[in-house]
């Protein structure tokens, strides 16, 4: 697991020679998409379904982007927003999911505790 993330983060690193540096690094593209009364970002974990053949059609391969709120969790409709704002912030940045892309992601996740995933599509 651990190889894996350096390798995401060779990837992305290697994105960030590009005049979009600051987009190509996810973690200050995340840091970035809430104030920091609202939502903090935590980090993001890579993570590798072992048990599914790489030659599947399911996903095998995702990253999970993790936030925390500051005070309670937002209603369901206010919850679905900042979701897809976390994935337009990433779908935006072309350089970034070229890179996840090339490095086998399938997905991108976010999450906002530690009891459930909201994927991108």
């Amino acid at each position: 697991m651990r190889i894996r993330i350096l390798a995401l983060t060779g990837a992305l690193l290697a994105s960030a020679a590009s005049p979009h540096a600051q987009a190509g690094n996810l973690d200050v593209l995340m840091q970035q998409v809430f104030p920091n009364t609202e939502a903090s970002y935590i980090g993001y974990e890579s993570v590798e379904r072992e048990d599914i053949p790489a030659s599947a059609d399911v996903d095998r391969k995702y990253l999970v982007v993790d936030f925390r709120f500051k005070g309670s969790m937002p209603s369901a409709q206010q919850l679905q927003a900042k979701v897809h704002k976390v994935c337009m912030t990433l779908f935006r940045d072309q350089q970034l999911m070229q890179s996840l892309s090339e490095s086998g992601y399938d997905m991108v996740s976010v999450a906002f505790d530690r009891q459930s995933q909201f994927d991108c599509l």
